[in-house]
Protein backbone atom coordinates (compact mmCIF):
# COMPACT_ATOMS: atom_id res chain seq x y z
CA UNK A 1 0.00 0.00 0.00
CA UNK A 2 1.29 3.46 -0.88
CA UNK A 3 2.36 5.54 2.11
CA UNK A 4 0.13 8.52 2.83
CA UNK A 5 1.82 11.89 2.91
CA UNK A 6 1.44 14.19 5.92
CA UNK A 7 -0.72 16.59 3.90
CA UNK A 8 -2.98 13.81 2.66
CA UNK A 9 -3.42 12.40 6.17
CA UNK A 10 -4.41 15.83 7.44
CA UNK A 11 -6.79 16.35 4.54
CA UNK A 12 -8.56 13.07 5.33
CA UNK A 13 -9.40 14.40 8.80
CA UNK A 14 -11.27 17.37 7.31
CA UNK A 15 -14.18 15.39 5.84
CA UNK A 16 -16.06 12.09 5.89
CA UNK A 17 -14.86 9.91 3.01
CA UNK A 18 -18.12 7.92 3.13
CA UNK A 19 -20.44 10.92 2.96
CA UNK A 20 -22.06 12.39 -0.13
CA UNK A 21 -21.57 16.14 -0.01
CA UNK A 22 -23.65 18.78 -1.74
CA UNK A 23 -21.80 20.80 -4.35
CA UNK A 24 -21.84 23.83 -2.04
CA UNK A 25 -20.51 21.81 0.90
CA UNK A 26 -17.71 20.36 -1.22
CA UNK A 27 -16.76 23.87 -2.36
CA UNK A 28 -16.35 24.83 1.30
CA UNK A 29 -14.50 21.66 2.36
CA UNK A 30 -11.97 21.82 -0.49
CA UNK A 31 -10.61 25.09 0.95
CA UNK A 32 -9.94 23.50 4.35
CA UNK A 33 -7.34 21.06 3.07
CA UNK A 34 -3.68 21.54 3.90
CA UNK A 35 -2.11 24.46 2.13
CA UNK A 36 0.80 23.78 -0.19
CA UNK A 37 3.59 26.17 -1.18
CA UNK A 38 1.74 26.88 -4.42
CA UNK A 39 -1.88 27.60 -5.33
CA UNK A 40 -3.37 24.17 -6.10
CA UNK A 41 -5.80 23.64 -8.94
CA UNK A 42 -9.29 22.32 -8.22
CA UNK A 43 -10.55 19.55 -10.48
CA UNK A 44 -13.77 17.70 -11.12
CA UNK A 45 -13.86 14.03 -12.14
CA UNK A 46 -17.25 13.17 -13.62
CA UNK A 47 -17.94 9.53 -14.46
CA UNK A 48 -20.68 9.16 -17.06
CA UNK A 49 -22.89 6.27 -18.08
CA UNK A 50 -21.83 6.45 -21.72
CA UNK A 51 -19.85 4.29 -24.11
CA UNK A 52 -17.11 6.56 -25.53
CA UNK A 53 -16.44 4.01 -28.28
CA UNK A 54 -19.75 5.00 -29.84
CA UNK A 55 -19.48 8.23 -31.82
CA UNK A 56 -22.85 9.51 -30.61
CA UNK A 57 -21.81 9.06 -26.96
CA UNK A 58 -18.38 10.68 -27.18
CA UNK A 59 -19.34 13.58 -24.89
CA UNK A 60 -17.47 16.79 -25.60
CA UNK A 61 -18.24 20.43 -24.91
CA UNK A 62 -17.02 23.93 -24.16
CA UNK A 63 -17.88 26.16 -21.23
CA UNK A 64 -16.98 29.66 -20.08
CA UNK A 65 -16.20 29.60 -16.37
CA UNK A 66 -17.91 32.60 -14.73
CA UNK A 67 -14.87 33.24 -12.53
CA UNK A 68 -12.12 32.17 -14.92
CA UNK A 69 -9.62 29.38 -14.34
CA UNK A 70 -7.27 31.28 -12.06
CA UNK A 71 -4.53 30.44 -14.49
CA UNK A 72 -2.70 32.75 -16.89
CA UNK A 73 -3.58 30.90 -20.08
CA UNK A 74 -0.89 31.22 -22.75
CA UNK A 75 -2.48 31.52 -26.18
CA UNK A 76 -0.78 31.06 -29.55
CA UNK A 77 -2.65 32.56 -32.51
CA UNK A 78 -1.56 30.93 -35.76
CA UNK A 79 -2.93 33.42 -38.25
CA UNK A 80 -2.24 35.11 -41.57
CA UNK A 81 -0.76 38.65 -41.50
CA UNK A 82 -4.16 40.34 -41.94
CA UNK A 83 -5.34 38.83 -38.63
CA UNK A 84 -2.24 39.50 -36.55
CA UNK A 85 -3.32 42.87 -35.14
CA UNK A 86 -6.72 41.47 -34.18
CA UNK A 87 -5.09 38.62 -32.27
CA UNK A 88 -2.57 40.90 -30.54
CA UNK A 89 -5.23 43.40 -29.43
CA UNK A 90 -7.30 40.53 -28.01
CA UNK A 91 -4.38 39.49 -25.80
CA UNK A 92 -2.75 36.55 -27.58
CA UNK A 93 0.67 35.79 -26.08
CA UNK A 94 2.20 34.62 -29.35
CA UNK A 95 1.08 35.66 -32.82
CA UNK A 96 2.40 34.53 -36.20
CA UNK A 97 2.43 31.58 -38.53
CA UNK A 98 5.39 29.99 -40.29
CA UNK A 99 7.94 30.82 -37.59
CA UNK A 100 5.78 29.14 -34.95
CA UNK A 101 4.98 26.18 -37.19
CA UNK A 102 8.73 25.62 -37.50
CA UNK A 103 9.20 25.96 -33.73
CA UNK A 104 6.48 23.35 -33.13
CA UNK A 105 8.16 21.01 -35.64
CA UNK A 106 11.28 21.34 -33.49
CA UNK A 107 9.32 20.38 -30.38
CA UNK A 108 8.18 23.71 -28.93
CA UNK A 109 4.76 23.48 -27.25
CA UNK A 110 5.03 26.04 -24.45
CA UNK A 111 1.40 27.20 -24.76
CA UNK A 112 -1.95 26.17 -23.30
CA UNK A 113 -4.23 26.84 -26.28
CA UNK A 114 -3.70 27.29 -30.02
CA UNK A 115 -6.23 29.31 -32.00
CA UNK A 116 -6.16 29.39 -35.78
CA UNK A 117 -8.17 29.97 -38.97
CA UNK A 118 -9.78 27.41 -41.30
CA UNK A 119 -7.32 28.30 -44.08
CA UNK A 120 -4.37 27.45 -41.84
CA UNK A 121 -5.55 24.01 -40.69
CA UNK A 122 -3.95 22.31 -43.69
CA UNK A 123 -0.53 23.37 -42.42
CA UNK A 124 -1.25 21.94 -38.97
CA UNK A 125 -2.10 18.45 -40.20
CA UNK A 126 1.54 17.25 -40.29
CA UNK A 127 1.97 18.46 -36.70
CA UNK A 128 -0.82 16.25 -35.36
CA UNK A 129 1.57 13.79 -33.72
CA UNK A 130 3.07 16.63 -31.71
CA UNK A 131 -0.06 18.65 -30.90
CA UNK A 132 -2.61 15.84 -30.56
CA UNK A 133 -1.18 14.04 -27.51
CA UNK A 134 -0.81 17.39 -25.73
CA UNK A 135 -4.39 18.40 -26.41
CA UNK A 136 -3.24 21.40 -28.44
CA UNK A 137 -4.68 20.62 -31.86
CA UNK A 138 -7.24 23.33 -32.76
CA UNK A 139 -10.76 22.07 -33.42
CA UNK A 140 -13.84 23.86 -34.81
CA UNK A 141 -15.96 22.11 -32.16
CA UNK A 142 -14.07 23.90 -29.38
CA UNK A 143 -14.08 27.27 -31.13
CA UNK A 144 -10.33 27.27 -31.71
CA UNK A 145 -10.65 27.18 -35.50
CA UNK A 146 -12.47 30.36 -36.48
CA UNK A 147 -12.36 33.53 -38.53
CA UNK A 148 -13.35 35.49 -35.41
CA UNK A 149 -9.88 35.18 -33.94
CA UNK A 150 -10.12 38.16 -31.59
CA UNK A 151 -13.27 36.89 -29.88
CA UNK A 152 -11.81 33.39 -29.53
CA UNK A 153 -8.66 34.75 -27.89
CA UNK A 154 -10.61 36.97 -25.50
CA UNK A 155 -12.92 34.14 -24.43
CA UNK A 156 -10.02 31.76 -23.89
CA UNK A 157 -8.08 34.26 -21.79
CA UNK A 158 -11.24 34.96 -19.76
CA UNK A 159 -11.83 31.32 -18.81
CA UNK A 160 -13.33 29.41 -21.72
CA UNK A 161 -12.34 25.74 -21.54
CA UNK A 162 -13.21 22.54 -23.34
CA UNK A 163 -13.76 19.08 -21.93
CA UNK A 164 -14.01 15.58 -23.34
CA UNK A 165 -14.89 12.18 -21.96
CA UNK A 166 -11.95 9.76 -21.86
CA UNK A 167 -11.92 6.09 -22.85
CA UNK A 168 -13.13 5.14 -19.36
CA UNK A 169 -16.19 7.36 -19.58
CA UNK A 170 -14.80 10.06 -17.28
CA UNK A 171 -14.43 13.79 -17.78
CA UNK A 172 -11.55 15.46 -15.94
CA UNK A 173 -11.69 19.24 -15.89
CA UNK A 174 -9.97 22.01 -13.91
CA UNK A 175 -12.44 24.53 -12.49
CA UNK A 176 -10.24 27.01 -10.62
CA UNK A 177 -7.78 27.44 -7.77
CA UNK A 178 -7.90 26.87 -4.00
CA UNK A 179 -7.31 30.61 -3.55
CA UNK A 180 -10.82 31.22 -4.99
CA UNK A 181 -13.51 31.80 -2.37
CA UNK A 182 -16.00 28.95 -2.00
CA UNK A 183 -18.74 30.81 -3.89
CA UNK A 184 -16.53 31.14 -6.98
CA UNK A 185 -15.57 27.46 -6.76
CA UNK A 186 -19.24 26.51 -6.51
CA UNK A 187 -20.27 28.74 -9.43
CA UNK A 188 -17.55 27.38 -11.71
CA UNK A 189 -18.27 23.77 -10.76
CA UNK A 190 -22.02 24.19 -11.28
CA UNK A 191 -21.48 25.80 -14.70
CA UNK A 192 -19.41 22.81 -15.84
CA UNK A 193 -21.85 20.23 -14.46
CA UNK A 194 -24.88 22.01 -15.90
CA UNK A 195 -23.22 21.99 -19.32
CA UNK A 196 -22.40 18.29 -19.09
CA UNK A 197 -26.05 17.58 -18.26
CA UNK A 198 -27.28 19.72 -21.16
CA UNK A 199 -25.29 17.73 -23.71
CA UNK A 200 -26.39 14.29 -22.52
CA UNK A 201 -26.53 12.04 -25.62
CA UNK A 202 -30.04 10.90 -26.45
CA UNK A 203 -28.67 7.38 -26.95
CA UNK A 204 -27.36 7.21 -23.37
CA UNK A 205 -29.59 4.95 -21.30
CA UNK A 206 -29.77 4.44 -17.54
CA UNK A 207 -27.88 6.63 -15.08
CA UNK A 208 -26.05 9.38 -16.98
CA UNK A 209 -24.00 11.01 -14.23
CA UNK A 210 -22.72 8.08 -12.16
CA UNK A 211 -20.36 9.91 -9.84
CA UNK A 212 -18.73 13.29 -9.31
CA UNK A 213 -15.60 13.93 -7.28
CA UNK A 214 -13.99 17.26 -6.44
CA UNK A 215 -10.31 17.38 -5.50
CA UNK A 216 -7.38 19.75 -5.38
CA UNK A 217 -3.79 19.02 -6.33
CA UNK A 218 -2.52 16.14 -4.16
CA UNK A 219 -5.75 16.00 -2.12
CA UNK A 220 -8.27 13.17 -1.71
CA UNK A 221 -11.52 13.37 -3.68
CA UNK A 222 -14.76 14.61 -2.14
CA UNK A 223 -17.74 12.64 -3.40
CA UNK A 224 -20.59 14.89 -4.47
CA UNK A 225 -24.31 14.11 -4.33
CA UNK A 226 -25.48 14.43 -7.94
CA UNK A 227 -28.94 15.41 -6.69
CA UNK A 228 -27.50 18.59 -5.16
CA UNK A 229 -27.19 20.48 -8.44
Amino acid sequence: MAKLTKNRKESLTKFDTEKLYSLKEASDVIKSFSKLKFDPSIDLAVNLGVDPKKADQNVRGIVSLPNGTGKDVKVLALVTPDKEDEAKKAGADFVGLDEFLNKIKDGWTDVDVIITMPSVMGKLGPLGKILGPRGLMPNPKTGTVTMNVGKAVEETKAGKIDFKVDKNGTIHVAIGKVSFNSDKIFQNAKEVLDNIIKIKPSSSKGIYMKSVFMSSTMSPGIKIDTNSF
